[in-house]
This record gives structure tokens, sequence and C-alpha cells, in this order.
């Protein structure tokens, strides 16, 4: 009888839900240390910028509380796609969007290995 191969970790739930909410906890802080640029820029209104950025940031870190969710996990992917729509305002949100899509896609990937859905 072939068994399915299971993570090493003591509860793969929590050890999933930790990589996923660190990761936000990361987009979180490096969203806020974004306001400072962002109040420089002449090309936006900075009531604009930092009401986007700010909401943004408050977006991925309740975002990371709700995890224990089955529907946070594609919340997480929603804010992913809602940071790279900053692109409107800024193309340094775009990127930065793109760069955390592609680490979130990374996280689900891992969550499924670990959680031996895959």
């Amino acid at each position: 009888v072939a068994h399915a191969r299971r993570s090493a970790l003591g509860n793969p739930v929590v050890a999933g839900r930790g990589i996923g909410a660190a990761t936000l906890w990361l987009e979180t802080l490096v969203l806020l240390l974004a306001v400072h640029p962002m109040r420089q820029l002449r090309s936006v209104a900075k009531p604009v910028a930092l009401s986007v950025v700010g909401g943004l940031a408050v977006l991925c870190g309740v975002t990371a509380g709700l995890l224990r969710h089955a529907w946070g996990w594609w919340l997480g992917l929603a804010a992913q796609f809602a940071v790279t729509l900053g692109g409107f305002i800024h193309v340094a949100l775009l990127v930065l969007g793109l760069v955390f899509v592609c680490v979130w896609l990374y996280v689900l990937k891992v969550r499924r290995a670990v959680l031996g859905l895959s």
C-alpha cells in the first residue's frame, strides 16, 4: 500500500498559514516604506498616493490575519492584484505588485506541497 507523502512538520496547516502571513506582513512593511517616496512624487496628488498605498498596506495586514479561513487565501491573491493595479498611480507599485504576485503564487505552491494536496 502506497502512503501519501506527508510533511515532516508537526502541524502543516499552521506552517502553511505562517508562510502566507509572513509574506503578507513583509508586503505590508514594503508598502509602508513606499509611503515616503510616494509623498515626494510630483506626478501624483499626495492624498491619492497616501490613501492608495496606505489602503493597500492595511489590506495586506488584515488579510494576513484572515488566512485561517479558506477564502483568506483567495483574498491574499486579490490583494496582490490590487497592488499591481496600483501601477495606475505609479509604475513602482506595478513592479512591486508583479513581484509579490510571483511570490504569492510560490507561497500557494509551497502550501499545497506542505498540506500534501499536490
